[in-house]
């Protein structure tokens, strides 16, 4: 089966970059990205490629390339839905925030309300694809919403998770380590899955396009994210061990590194992980092990958890003690507030905690990122709900000139590992600031050494 019209719900972080590549690479298929959010799908059709609602190294080029000619987005969900073979389903599955589940289970309300528009609006055969990060045996519901409340059409349900990187995202589409691809394993499901197969196939290699059955295939994405979080706690765990002994963690994740059973990857010790996928994903995987009742394996993934959590408090903490046990009234500069580099998502960014941490120690904080806007910011703490949103903007100031942010600051506290940090005129920076002049190093993105010759008194995680 060859398709020749792709559809996909949500212009997101996953659907807008993998759906521009995969128009890039199969100029035959139309791919239209559909979105009920106005002003993005307005952003993703803005002829200025800077404007574009998402930062990806790459991405504007590649949009550039394909939209207009078979790439293109829409607010117009039903007539997409209609005209495709293939339906990717890319919407937000947030942690639940009430009810059963509450902070751990996934909440589908977005996925079950775009299998019953597909099934309303569906007039022929098709194919759905699982894009969004789910729980295990999501796609028997999606499966008995459309084969239950459609006009007869006939689908199948594919899962096909995401793997990519945010700040590498375009790359990491381009050369995957491999495609994952589940369906049921009968004659229309495998047909199914060798459509999308077709697919990616145009420019990844076989080999690294691997086909499951469908439990299989959404149980590997959140073991993935739930394996790479769980060595960033390992690492983070060690680093305030490294402090009370003299060890140094970077030389800790070096030396052990170099063993092939293990490897040099996520082994930089950190103020903690962000993201979208990590935490949920980890809790995600917590409420199901509970669910059937498998305790012992909830307690240990929540571990991981547990100890990013106590990372990002540990950090905040830290400031406060240092700086002799209050930094109330006290300006403290933050340099950066994605959750990292190369990326404007700030979804669970440990600037966000320590930074709530901080204002209910009364601090003054002056905020600067190159990417993220001061209304991300602000939306991030009122998320929190800790406090109301003028006290959030009473207690966190946002600028556009890093100089500004640091200038008559009592301490810098370095949140995302922009390499533009390394760059700045440090000598200038420590003239302009209070003394002692304090720096914490929460991405180990600084020269210690260099810093500390200047005059600044510099704490780096696990040193």
């Amino acid at each position: 089966m060859k398709i020749k019209n792709i559809c996909c719900i949500g212009a997101g972080y996953v659907g807008g970059p993998t759906m521009a590549v995969i128009a890039q690479k199969n100029p035959g298929i139309k791919v239209t990205v559909v979105d009920l959010n106005v002003e993005r799908i307005a952003a993703w059709n803005d002829t200025n490629l800077d404007n574009l609602p998402i930062y990806e190294p790459g991405l504007d080029k590649v949009v550039g390339e394909a939209r207009g000619r078979n790439l293109f987005f829409s607010t117009e969900v039903d007539k997409a839905i209609d005209e495709a073979e293939m339906v990717f389903i890319s919407v937000n599955t947030p942690t639940k925030t009430y009810g059963v589940g509450k902070g751990m289970a996934a909440d589908l309300k977005y996925i079950e309300l775009c299998a019953r528009q597909i099934a309303r609006v569906s007039t022929s055969n098709k194919i759905i694809v699982e894009k969004s990060t789910l729980p295990v045996r999501t796609a028997q519901a999606i499966k008995s919403i459309l084969d239950n409340t459609g006009n007869g059409a006939k689908f199948q349900i594919l899962s096909n998770p995401e793997f990519l990187a945010e700040g590498t995202a375009v790359e990491d589409l381009m050369a995957p380590d491999r495609v994952l691809i589940g369906g049921e394993q009968t004659p229309e499901g495998l047909e199914a899955i060798d459509a999308l197969v077709n697919v990616y196939g145009t420019w990844v290699a076989k080999e690294n396009i691997i086909t499951t059955n469908l439990w299989s295939s959404e149980l590997s994405k959140l073991t993935a994210n739930a394996f790479l979080a769980q060595r960033v706690s390992s690492i983070n765990s060690l680093s305030e061990l490294c402090e009370v002994t003299g060890a140094d963690v970077n030389e800790v994740g070096r030396a052990i590194g170099k063993d092939s059973r293990i490897g040099p990857k996520f082994l930089k010790a950190s103020v903690g992980f962000g993201g979208s996928c990590f935490q949920k994903d980890i809790l995600n995987l917590v409420y199901i092990s509970k669910s059937y009742g498998l305790d012992a394996v909830a307690d240990y993934w929540e571990q991981v958890i547990i100890m990013n959590d106590h990372q990002k408090h540990r950090f905040a903490k830290n400031i406060v003690k240092t700086l002799y046990n209050t930094v109330s009234g006290k300006k403290i500069a933050f340099l950066g507030w994605a959750f990292k580099k190369d990326t404007n998502d700030t979804r669970e960014s440990a600037a966000i905690y320590v930074a709530d941490i901080l204002l209910d120690e009364q601090a003054s904080i002056v905020a600067y990122d190159p990417k993220v806007t001061a209304q991300q910011m602000y939306g991030d703490l009122d998320y929190l709900q800790t406090r109301d949103t003028a006290s959030n903007k009473k207690g966190l100031t946002v600028v556009n000139d890093p100089y500004e942010a640091l200038e008559d600051a009592h301490a810098i506290a370095v949140l995302t590992e922009w390499d533009e940090f390394k760059t700045y005129d440090w000598q200038k920076i420590y003239d302009n600031m209070q003394k002692p002049a304090f720096v914490f190093d929460g991405r180990s993105v600084l020269d210690k050494v260099a810093l500390e010759k200047i005059g600044f008194q510099v704490y780096v995680i696990g040193q």
